[in-house]
C-alpha cells in the first residue's frame, strides 16, 4: 500500500512538474485557458483521496483566468482600433497641407505680399453686404462692399494690408426687406504642416504661433495664397 502511494504521488509530481513546464516554456504572462486546462487534469488525475481538490476553488480560478484573457483580447482590438483612428487623423490632418482652411473668429492676416482673406457664411440671402475692416488699434482700414449675395459660404480679399499684420473685420448685412442679415464669420489660414507632437495631429498655420486643432476647422477653401 505505502509503494502504490508513493509512486502515485512520484506520478503526479512528475505530470505536474511535465505540465507546468509546457504551460511556462515561453513566459508565465502567456498562461492561457489551455495550458490551464492542462494543468487542471492533472491535478484531478492525480490528486490525494483524502485531500480531494475543492471545486469551487477550481471554478473561481477558472473564471478569473477567462476574465483576464477577454481584458487581454478587447486591450488588443482597442489598441488596434486607437492605431487606425490616429492613421486616419494623421492622414485627414495631411490633406490640409497647402491648403486654406477656416476657423471660428473674425481676423484676417496679411501675407507677405499684404493680401488678406477672410470668409463667413450666410444664413439667408442679403441685399447688402459690408465689410469693415479694423486696425489693431481699432481704427478703420477700409470698407469692402460686396452687395447682394446668396444664403451659404461667401469669401473675401483685401490687397491693403500690412505684412504680417492681423486685422479684425465687422460684417453688416441686409435682406431685400431691410432686416439685418446675421452672418458667421471665419478666420483664414493657410496650413503650413502637420504638428504630431500632441496626442493627436494639429496644424501649423501661417500667422498663428499655436497649432490648430483639426476639429476647429469649419470649412476648407481653396489653395494657400
Amino acid at each position: 500500500m505505502t509503494n502504490l502511494a508513493t509512486n502515485g504521488i512520484n506520478a503526479a509530481s512528475v505530470a505536474a512538474s511535465t505540465t507546468a513546464s509546457t504551460a511556462s516554456s515561453s513566459s508565465a504572462s502567456t498562461l492561457n485557458q489551455a495550458d490551464f486546462l492542462q494543468l487542471l487534469t492533472a491535478q484531478l488525475k492525480y490528486q490525494s483521496p483524502s485531500s480531494p481538490a475543492d471545486p469551487t476553488q477550481m471554478a473561481q480560478e477558472f473564471a478569473a483566468i477567462s476574465t483576464v484573457q477577454g481584458i487581454n483580447q478587447l486591450n488588443t482590438q482597442l489598441s488596434a482600433i486607437s492605431a487606425s483612428n490616429g492613421a486616419a487623423q494623421i492622414a485627414q490632418a495631411s490633406s490640409l497641407v497647402g491648403r486654406q482652411v477656416a476657423v471660428s473668429g473674425n481676423n484676417i492676416i496679411a501675407n507677405s505680399s499684404g493680401n488678406a482673406n477672410g470668409a463667413f457664411s450666410l444664413p439667408s440671402a442679403t441685399a447688402s453686404t459690408n465689410i469693415t475692416i479694423l486696425n489693431p488699434n481699432g481704427s478703420v482700414a477700409t470698407t469692402l462692399n460686396l452687395g447682394a449675395l446668396p444664403a451659404g459660404p461667401q469669401s473675401f480679399s483685401w490687397s491693403g494690408g500690412t505684412a504680417g499684420t492681423t486685422y479684425s473685420y465687422d460684417i453688416s448685412a441686409t435682406d431685400a426687406s431691410g432686416n439685418t442679415v446675421s452672418p458667421t464669420p471665419y478666420t483664414v489660414y493657410n496650413v503650413q504642416g502637420v504638428n504630431l507632437s500632441g496626442s493627436s495631429p494639429t496644424l501649423n498655420v501661417a500667422g498663428s504661433a499655436t497649432p490648430l486643432p483639426v476639429s476647429s476647422v469649419q470649412t476648407v477653401l481653396g489653395a494657400s495664397s
